[in-house]
């Protein structure tokens, strides 16, 4: 008898619906739009980072994607379904940007609640997160630092073993070591039980060689969305002498002179024409260009920059 492989925790992964579809979401906030004609895809198992200036909407898409928050308009599926179920809360965590904790509970009573109210707790990996920081267990959370809540927080986070997991700027106030070790923990997480990740950040450095799926958020629009290779492989950063003409507008993400030389990033996969010499562009070229022109490419509607994000 042949026995087929035992199918991979990606593998799995990949044969699920979408972790999210949004088809023309938006949310208001009295009368100001924070997302609006938002249209993506992250499939399962994938980890996506969501990127954007602040107010550009990247909180307000965790919490709708959470069901923490309506959409207004438009539509959010989360594993193919459309709205908040008791199944599909015990697949999703969410870490916000305020980590918010009971500040009279002690590290362990913490960890003990997330045993009791979630049945597929995984103990071995809530308490390697604790320990890593070598916290107390008798410390009060209201005692705690920054840094020390967020790493309660994600050890409760991920101690849930969810299916998606929802990181709203989730290594802000950590140190460099303890960013570290949690971004390797988190990609442990998703290799080995194909969890999709999706976290939002604006260290641009943190999420170079992590993520493999891409969301810019921007004047609450999705500016750029999909595989990160294939946003990669169709942009090209172009170096040239100052006085080189500038590629065409159609395609011009941004142009910068500094002395003699000048830099151009373009939509395009083709060799450049003139004086440019081209290559692939890093996450960081890429990133820091649309940023920079916040225009170049935009819908013509106007959004609230300073919406709830």
């Amino acid at each position: 008898m042949n026995i087929p492989p035992a199918e991979t925790p990606l593998e799995a992964a990949a044969a699920e619906p979408a972790a999210l579809e949004a088809t023309g979401l938006g949310k208001q906030y009295k009368g100001e739009w924070a997302l609006r004609g938002c249209d993506f895809t992250v499939p399962a198992g994938r980890i996506c980072g969501v990127v954007g200036p602040n107010g550009a909407g990247k909180s307000t898409l965790l919490g709708l994607a959470a069901r923490l928050v309506a959409p207004t308009e438009g539509g959010l599926r989360v594993f193919g379904e459309p709205g908040a179920t008791a199944e599909l809360r015990a697949r999703v965590s969410y870490v916000a940007q305020d980590k918010p904790l009971y500040p009279g509970f002690t590290v362990a009573e913490t960890l003990r609640m997330g045993r009791e109210l979630n049945p597929a707790w995984d103990d071995e990996v809530s308490h390697r997160i604790v320990e890593q920081g070598e916290l107390r267990m008798r410390a009060r959370i209201g005692s705690l630092s920054g840094g020390q809540r967020t790493r309660v927080s994600l050890a409760l986070a991920l101690g849930k073993t969810p299916d998606l997991l929802l990181l709203d700027e989730p290594m802000a106030d950590l140190d460099p070591l303890a960013r570290h070790q949690l971004m390797g923990t988190l990609m442990a997480e998703a290799a080995d039980r194909g969890t999709t990740i999706v976290l939002s950040s604006h260290i641009l450095p943190e999420l170079d060689g992590v993520i493999d799926h891409l969301l810019l958020v921007q004047r609450g629009r999705i500016r750029l969305a999909g595989d990160l290779d294939d946003i990669l492989d169709g942009h090209r950063l172009l170096t040239g002498p100052a006085e080189a003409p500038a590629p065409p507008a159609d395609v011009l993400v941004e142009r910068r002179v500094g002395g003699r030389r000048a830099t151009a990033l373009v939509r395009t996969d083709a060799p450049p024409d003139g004086p440019w010499e081209g290559e692939r562009p890093s996450l960081e070229d890429l990133l820091l260009g649309y940023l920079r022109s916040p225009a170049a490419g935009q819908p013509s509607a106007t959004l609230n920059d300073e919406a709830a994000a």
